[in-house]
């Protein structure tokens, strides 16, 4: 059984609007038993960075092995918010789902990383 870091924020979500609830999210390109029509390209993106003394605490953590649990709080909260503002675009556009989303990752500086995720607004026919 893997445990879950102390305070880790794994599967709490900080999309917490009813909006943003009733928003489908899906990495297929379909979704079973339903017709839509492709409204547009959507995008969130966020940078985060961790303060000097995560920093440190990773570093010896690189030095003995082990999950750097600091930077993985640091990666899940980075990809909640940028679900939540591609989420927020498609809201604006109408849209009822996301489909085909796919997520990419960056170094944007030490102790500082970049997440974008992207996926297509589609408004439901029927």
């Amino acid at each position: 059984m893997i445990k879950k870091p102390a305070g880790s924020r794994r599967n709490k979500r900080l999309w917490k609007t009813q909006e943003e609830k009733k928003m489908v999210v899906v990495n297929t390109e379909n979704i079973p038993g339903r017709e839509y029509q492709v409204l547009s390209l959507v995008t969130g993106c966020c940078v985060m960075c961790k303060n000097i003394g995560k920093d440190i605490g990773a570093s010896f953590r690189n030095m003995v092995g082990g999950e750097m649990q600091a930077y993985t709080q640091m990666m899940a909260e980075a990809k909640d918010k940028a679900i939540s503002y591609m989420i927020n675009q498609a809201m604006s556009m109408g849209a009822d789902a996301i489909v085909n989303v796919r997520f990419a990752s960056t170094t944007i500086v030490a102790g500082g990383a970049e997440i974008l995720v992207s996926g297509t607004a589609v408004k439901f026919t029927a």
